[in-house]
């Protein structure tokens, strides 16, 4: 059983770049055919796929946050990361961390809330 665990602010400030780190434990972030990936949900919207980064260290990002997206990962610590820079109040959501494979998320992270406020 995989188990994923975001981490990091739950307020950030307008301009500045929202960092998330999700945990993994039950399985490795270097595991073939395996998709990491960031999803997230603005209040009263539905689930907006941001980006995945594979098991080969490629990474994939939505259109539309494509220009201020990236996700890496640390294979020593078993971790990825998601950086969205310039955020404005429409980046306030719930991000969820999850792992993707044969195009369907199998496990997700609990979510976190983040706010863009000053």
């Amino acid at each position: 059983q995989v188990q994923l665990q975001e981490s990091g602010p739950g307020l950030v400030k307008p301009s500045q770049t929202l960092s998330l780190t999700c945990t993994v434990s039950g399985g490795s972030v270097t595991t073939n055919d395996v998709y990491w990936t960031w999803i997230r949900q603005p209040p009263g919207k539905g689930l907006e796929w941001i980006g995945s980064i594979g098991y080969s260290g490629s990474t994939y990002y939505g259109p539309s946050l494509k220009s201020r997206t990236s996700i890496s990962r640390d294979s020593s610590k078993n971790q990825f990361t998601l950086q969205l820079s310039s955020v404005t109040p429409e980046d306030t959501a719930v991000y969820y961390c999850a792992l993707r494979r044969h195009g369907a998320v199998e496990f997700w992270g609990q979510g976190t809330q983040v706010t863009v406020s000053s």
